[in-house]
């Protein structure tokens, strides 16, 4: 049975479509299990006698070994590899040195790195690969992931629209346009596209993207405390409770000229009550100086300590403080290192023994703050110097270290570490020329060859894990499994809305509505087509439906083809409504974002980008 040319198969997709939608805005279940259950839905109705064609439930779970699924895996294990040995935390160190902590100079520069890298890379990639340099940045400056994420996610996929190789639609347009003109005149047969035919109005939407979040970000961006951020802060706040102790640290720049050279760090120490934890010297830094080194300078000084005992220090001596690490924004950065407790236990031969007898700095990575023994609070200073007092059983010393060094102590029976939780990273910075190698070989096979995607990927990944950049658990670990499902899951939907005729139905009626308006109008309505296509099945099968349908209604009023052609590929990039686009799937987990984030920031976002897209394709074809 047929009403308004629907078919009972098309009317049951259009339910399910809703059903999807409804399940995302209202979250009444996370998305991803949302999309599981769409999935096994659509499986079960299929199996229902005379609604077969709804779906092919033979091929229902051939999301998981998708082109775009299985790419994704890939680069996040590559990633994961880039990560381990240091390059991504290089990155990040560039962007906050540049960037300080000034939220709107970050995103500026976490967008405009990432918009050009997806240009050339897809946006999926470019996107996974700053994940780990988005999560330290954040560390490091104290700004919640969900300010950065979608900013960097956004730019992602506007990026993909500066070259021709940019993104799947815009690498699969030149292919529909030669199929098209198989079944035109000579005369309407359109002309391939360059490579960087479509760059002026890739970069005009970059562009847009930036602008938007460092004027509007404010307003659209949600703030959300992530687990590394919570755990950080929760931390300091215990120590600060317990021990009334500060862990802020200060980086001080000693100039030369200075009469602080030629001090030892033990007589600076034990007048002022700090705790110099590094230096950096000779464009090297020294952590846990032994307390015996001579100040040399020009240098810099890290020092944790009450703030008016460091404020006494630095105008002692007329030094500036730094006002953000800068020297020390990688070695002492959360990720590196922080306070921590140990306690010495009854067998430890450290009893009886000073920190100075033992050289607690230099043999054990150790900075004590405060030593807390039978409920009396023992901080720096000269009657109390915690470097000459010998240890007891059940002594708890509150220390600097870094994460590599408590690490080492769990296994010493000299020590008890009462602080767990702490990142337990093992960088592997010995392998970064294997990681750097693999990943140039898959950038190659991407820019070079006609191999798949997903193919070149997973050459690097698996170099990555054969070269023991990764261990197998270390790239299992690395992959987003929730993203994984909610992508995999919602590939057959997709393929239900085109094989049934949903989508021919949708776009038929939409532009019969508009027949007889002026060419623009129709142009704007076809993007906003490809756009709301985009939002529900890929961006791959919105292209290869629309572009003929788009090339023959701009036959028919007499416009450019293959401008309508181009807008469509341009268009199906619009996905930044709800989280059904690769990337934002990606970045949605890490930014604790809800579905509701994406359609407040993504709702100015869309709009934009019709209004930016439609105006430079008219203004550069």
């Amino acid at each position: 049975m047929e009403a308004f040319g629907l078919t009972t198969e098309m009317v049951i997709v259009l339910a399910v479509l809703a059903l999807t939608v409804g399940l995302f805005v209202t979250e009444i279940v996370r998305v991803d299990v949302a999309a599981i259950g769409i999935m096994v839905l659509l499986g079960c109705i299929a199996s229902l006698p005379g609604l077969e064609s709804v779906v092919d439930v033979s091929t229902l779970f051939y999301g998981f070994g998708s082109n775009a699924v299985i790419s994704i895996i890939a680069v996040m294990i590559i990633g994961a590899g880039l990560d381990k040995t240091g390059v991504m935390s290089a990155v990040s160190v560039w962007i906050t040195r540049v960037g300080g902590s000034t939220e709107s100079r970050i995103v500026v520069l976490i967008s405009s790195v990432v918009g050009v890298i997806s240009s050339f890379m897809q946006n999926v990639g470019a996107a996974a690969l700053f994940l780990p340099v988005v999560s330290r940045i954040s560390v490091r400056t104290g700004l919640p992931m969900s300010r950065l994420l979608m900013p960097m996610g956004f730019c992602a996929i506007l990026g993909g629209t500066m070259t021709m190789v940019g993104s799947s639609p815009l690498i699969l347009l030149n292919d529909l346009i030669l199929s098209v003109n198989n079944s035109l005149p000579a005369d309407q047969q359109m002309n391939a596209f360059g490579l960087f035919d479509a760059t002026p109005i890739g970069v005009a939407l970059v562009i847009t993207g930036i602008l938007y979040f460092v004027v509007l970000g404010r307003f659209v961006l949600p703030t959300v405390s992530t687990k590394v951020g919570a755990k950080s802060q929760s931390l300091l706040d215990y120590f600060n409770k317990v021990y009334n102790l500060d862990g802020e640290i200060h980086e001080i720049d000693i100039r030369d000229g200075t009469a602080l050279a030629g001090k030892s760090i033990d007589e600076l120490e034990t007048a002022y009550k700090i705790l110099i934890v590094a230096t950096h010297y000779n464009k090297k830094t020294f952590m846990a100086p032994p307390r015996d080194v001579l100040i040399e300078t020009p240098a810099r000084l890290a020092v944790i300590g009450a703030r008016h005992d460091v404020e006494a220090f630095r105008a002692d001596f007329g030094l500036v403080e730094l006002p953000e690490l800068e020297k020390f924004s990688e070695s002492l950065g959360a990720s590196k290192g922080g306070i921590a407790e140990v306690v010495i236990p009854p067998n430890s031969s450290l009893i009886g023994k000073t920190g100075r007898e033992i050289v607690m700095r230099r043999v054990y990575g150790l900075s004590p703050l405060v030593l807390y023994r039978a409920g009396d609070v023992f901080t720096r200073g000269k009657e109390n110097m915690l470097g000459n007092m010998p240890y007891q059983a059940g002594d708890t010393l509150v220390c600097h270290t870094s994460w590599e060094s408590l690490a080492r102590l769990e296994k010493d029976r000299d020590f008890v570490v009462v602080t767990t939780d702490y990142p337990k990273e093992e960088l592997r910075p010995q392998k970064v020329t294997h990681a750097m190698v693999f990943f140039l070989i898959a950038l190659a096979l991407i820019l070079g060859t006609d191999l798949r995607l997903s193919l070149c990927l997973l050459v690097g990944a698996l170099g990555m894990i054969g070269s023991r950049v990764l261990s197998i658990q270390e790239a299992y670990d690395a992959v987003g499994w929730n993203t994984v499902f909610l992508l995999a899951s919602l590939i057959p939907l997709g393929q239900a809305v085109q094989n049934t005729g949903t989508a021919q139905w949708i776009a038929d009626l939409v532009l019969g509505v508009l027949d007889g308006m002026p060419i623009w109008t129709i142009q704007s309505a076809v993007a906003v087509l490809a756009t709301m296509f985009t939002l529900v099945m890929s961006n791959v099968g919105a292209t290869v439906l629309l572009v003929p349908l788009a090339v023959n209604i701009a036959l028919g009023v007499g416009a450019d083809p293959a401008l309508f052609a181009l807008t469509v590929a341009i268009s199906t990039s619009n996905s930044f409504l709800i989280p059904t686009h690769q990337v934002n799937a990606l970045t949605m987990g890490p930014g604790g974002y809800s579905v509701a984030d994406f359609m407040r920031a993504g709702s100015v976002m869309t709009v934009l980008f019709l209004v930016v897209s439609i105006t430079m394709l008219n203004w550069v074809f």
